[in-house]
């Protein structure tokens, strides 16, 4: 017959946890029985120190002669001293007082003996990956050599981890494709687009009313059209803008963003109420894209609303927060699951919007660690971002 080849670390925490108890119960014993032992022969080495006293009686023959050592009838033990009964007291308390000692130490030793030998090694493993993942590093492995229920999860969570590297190593390629593609689709319209421009030029020239008419209703679109080839540049450049960090004074960007805000609410005939609550000297961001931020979301507000536009300025998380509402009619359900995606709008025909302006602000927020957050008011709307400042 052939070996059994057994590995503590190939067994499942359930019988690991058995058998620690079971060996540490068994260690419990063993002392306790030892320590019941020594008690009870230090207890005898004691007494025995202490002779009996009493009457000797000898068996004696016709003559009278004594036959043997003789014998204590009636003996009578030599009392113990205040010290030995103590020592005697203590002795035959230990072993009942030590079994509960010996049973909590050993539980305990087992306890810290199985996490040290099937927990902690797997816990750091997906504590550590996780932290990674958390920040998307992605470039590590997890590995822990066990066949146990945590080198199981060890090992499906090698498996998630190279997942999501494969996936996120595809997203961006086709990030890059789309990038790609999109810039060759604008330069490419470029050129047909400034030829429909001069032809439609020429047949606004014509004499025929119609002709002109028609040539009138084509140059609007060309317009759109080349509008929206800007857009898919601009769109593209600051995807790939990296924010430009600099100390900037709070006071400072608070008056840019108040003078920018009126002057787009002026436009739009809105008023416009301003709040600064920051407390900060200084802060180091990218001062073109908080007030990039800023105007877009001013530009939409003072579009969508009914008076008034609020703009707020403060300080949160070590960073700046920037509210933007309006008392219009909010968003709609669509909008609100919609409103920061690409191209999306609800100005359905317009000419002159494309639906980008809050997923460059979301995309710039982004830049910056933030985030931005679209939400609806009683009445109206707001838009926050958020700006993790250096």
């Amino acid at each position: 017959m052939g070996k059994i080849k057994w590995k503590p670390a190939e067994l499942s925490l359930r019988r690991s946890i058995i058998l620690y108890i079971t060996g540490f119960t068994l260690t419990a014993l063993l002392l306790s029985g030892v320590t019941a032992n020594l008690c009870k022969r230090e207890i005898q080495n004691i007494r025995d120190r202490y002779p009996s006293s009493g009457h000797k009686y000898y068996l004696t023959d016709e003559e009278g002669n004594r036959l043997g050592d003789g014998a204590y009838i009636g003996t009578v033990p030599e009392p113990l001293s205040r010290q030995d009964e103590l020592r005697i007291s203590v002795l035959e308390m230990i072993p009942a007082a030590a079994a509960p000692v010996y049973s909590a130490l050993c539980i305990l030793a087992a306890a810290l003996l199985f996490y040290r030998n099937k927990l902690e090694g797997p816990l750091w493993e997906l504590k550590t990956a996780s932290e990674k993942i958390s920040q998307n590093d992605l470039d590590f492995r997890v590995e822990y050599g066990t066949a146990d229920e945590l080198g199981q999860l060890c090992q499906s969570f090698e498996i998630m981890r190279s997942t999501l590297a494969a996936n996120f190593s595809e997203m961006w390629r086709q990030i890059e494709d789309r990038k790609q593609l999109n810039a060759a689709f604008s330069h490419e319209l470029r050129t047909p687009l400034t030829v429909l421009k001069g032809y439609d030029e020429m047949l606004q020239s014509s004499s025929d009313r119609q002709t002109r008419e028609i040539a009138a209703t084509m140059g609007k679109h060309i317009l759109r059209m080349e509008q929206y080839v800007v857009s898919m540049g601009n769109l593209r450049r600051l995807e790939d803008l990296q924010p430009e960090w600099e100390n900037i004074s709070v006071k400072e960007l608070a008056a840019a963003l108040h003078d920018s805000a009126s002057m787009e609410c002026r436009a739009h005939g809105k008023e416009l109420t301003f709040q600064n609550s920051t407390h900060s000297a200084e802060v180091t961001a990218d001062r073109n894209s908080i007030l990039q931020i800023c105007g877009n979301l001013t530009a939409n507000a003072a579009r969508y609303a009914a008076s008034e536009v609020r703009l707020h300025l403060e300080e949160m998380d070590g960073g700046i927060l920037l509210r933007v509402a309006d008392d219009g009619k909010g968003f709609s359900e669509e909008g609100l699951q919609k409103a920061v995606r690409p191209y999306f709008t609800e100005e359905k025909g317009s000419k002159t919007h494309f639906g980008i302006g809050l997923y460059l602000c979301r995309m710039l927020c982004g830049h910056h660690d933030g985030w931005l957050k679209v939400e609806n008011l009683s009445p109206g709307a707001q838009v926050t971002a958020f700006f993790k400042c250096r």
